[in-house]
């Protein structure tokens, strides 16, 4: 099975998570066909608008731990280079279509997953859908994207208490904060984000790539933000609180932290 479809029909191309028995949890083929398909949208002009939406009852839970475990067990020092090499380069594409995208959201909305679904610009979540960060939960801060986008949607104060707390928001707290544009039935939700989408790549495409682009040139730049947090990432993973709540993620245990950061941790802190 295709860890990612993507089909272009009518000027609007459909590009699918499909791990649904992993929660759509990004390993490497995951995350490689993502930005595969998101710069194969972006050489296609007759694309004029893009639905991105997942597989199964979650949209994405982020980052596979599996996998990433196996890679701090691997090489630690090298263990948070997918950031650089996949979150950043697909966040960056995401969000650099100059046609309107559209997230459609089921589900658990976590992490990388919620970084993707706040690049696009519209955000239509089921009205059972949740929006959690999850990075502190196992001793990381933040990646894709999510300091500057979370900001931007529901500011600093909100992104804070949102990330350091890690608390697990609902769909129509979601709408209330202004993180999202709708909320829809479940029954409903992937036929509202899919309407919405035609109804845009029927639009005025030049129109709306002028709108898009005058939004963005009022916000900080996004790739200050993402070279941020690749800088804070591996110093984060070499700390013994992120081992540990890693392993204690994969065996369904509460993570006791104790504090301790590695000196380059403390350093990127300063």
């Amino acid at each position: 099975m295709d860890s990612v479809t993507l089909t272009v029909t009518d000027g609007l191309a459909v590009l699918t998570l499909n791990r649904p028995a992993a929660a759509n949890a990004l390993d490497l083929a995951l995350k490689t066909a993502l930005l595969d398909g998101v710069r194969a949208i972006a050489s296609d002009g007759s694309v004029r608008a893009v639905l991105i939406r997942a597989e199964g009852r979650n949209f994405c839970v982020g980052q596979d731990l599996a996998e990433h475990a196996a890679a701090l067990a691997a090489s630690p020092e090298r263990s948070m280079d997918t950031v650089a090499e996949h979150y950043n380069p697909l966040i960056s594409a995401i969000a650099g279509l100059p046609v309107p995208v559209v997230a459609s959201v089921q589900g658990a909305c976590v992490g990388a997953g919620l970084g993707i679904a706040l690049a696009a610009d519209v955000v239509i979540a089921a009205e059972s859908a949740t929006f959690a960060t999850a990075f502190t939960s196992i001793g990381l801060a933040s990646d894709s994207g999510l300091t500057r986008s979370l900001v931007d949607a529901i500011g600093a104060v909100r992104t804070r208490a949102f990330l350091l707390l890690g608390e697990r928001i609902s769909a129509a707290q979601a709408l209330d904060w202004g993180l999202i544009a709708q909320v829809a039935p479940d029954h409903d939700a992937a036929a509202t984000a899919e309407s919405a989408a035609r109804r845009l790549a029927a639009g005025p495409t030049a129109a709306f790539a002028a709108a898009k682009a005058l939004v963005t040139a009022s916000l900080p730049p996004l790739g200050d933000a993402l070279e941020r947090e690749r800088a804070a990432a591996a110093p984060l993973a070499a700390t013994a609180d992120h081992r540990g709540a890693v392993a204690a993620f994969l065996d369904k245990r509460r993570p006791a932290f104790t504090g301790e950061a590695s000196s380059a941790a403390r350093k990127e802190a300063t």
